[in-house]
């Protein structure tokens, strides 16, 4: 009789502790961006990359010898399409330019990616301002990424963003040290 009272009250406690620490809903882009303007106008022009997260340090591997990266989002030259440029810098200093175009999906903020059929970028609301996150997936891994307008957001920003992904199940987190200016000079 101890036994099955003790079960319960341990049920009860559990269901409790699940709804005060739950995790904080994040709403996904709908087609509509910011101030009216239709998807993805108000995602284009410059990003920054800030932070990743995920389940392990593999699916975020490709990021260790990164220093920092620059993104322009841009139209693409056939409708439903985007063009992604990127400037990465590596933390021994070199620059490395790269290319993608995604694929915009009718109705809705996914992406795909160019010759990468099995991965699946969806775009997420960030509370930071001029902040966006993105869930990357695709064959054998799940990464959340953190981009901002500015290369160096409010510190609660990544705070934020490392605390919702944790509860999210991801217990991989890195930081990009961006040290080295974007133009290749080191920052002071």
């Amino acid at each position: 009789m101890f036994h099955q009272i003790w079960a319960a009250l341990l049920y009860f406690y559990g269901i409790l502790l699940n709804s005060i620490y739950q995790c904080p809903e994040h709403s996904q882009l709908t087609t509509l961006g910011v101030d009216g303007k239709e998807f993805p106008e108000p995602h284009l022009g410059r990003w920054y990359f800030i932070a990743g997260a995920a389940p392990t340090k593999e699916e975020l591997a490709t990021f260790d010898p990164v220093d920092n990266i620059v993104f322009n989002m841009a139209a693409g030259s056939a409708p439903m399409q985007l063009q992604l440029h990127a400037t990465i810098r590596m933390k021994n200093g070199l620059c490395v330019p790269r290319k993608w175009i995604y694929h915009l999906t009718e109705g809705s903020t996914d992406l795909r990616t160019e010759g990468r059929p099995d991965m699946k970028t969806k775009l997420y609301s960030s509370s930071c301002p001029g902040g966006i996150m993105l869930k990357e997936t695709g064959q054998g891994y799940q990464r959340f990424l953190l981009y901002n307008r500015s290369p160096h957001p409010p510190e609660k920003c990544v705070e934020e963003f490392q605390s919702l992904t944790s509860c999210l199940d991801s217990k991989a987190f890195l930081l990009t040290p961006r040290n080295q200016g974007f133009d290749g000079t080191r920052r002071m």
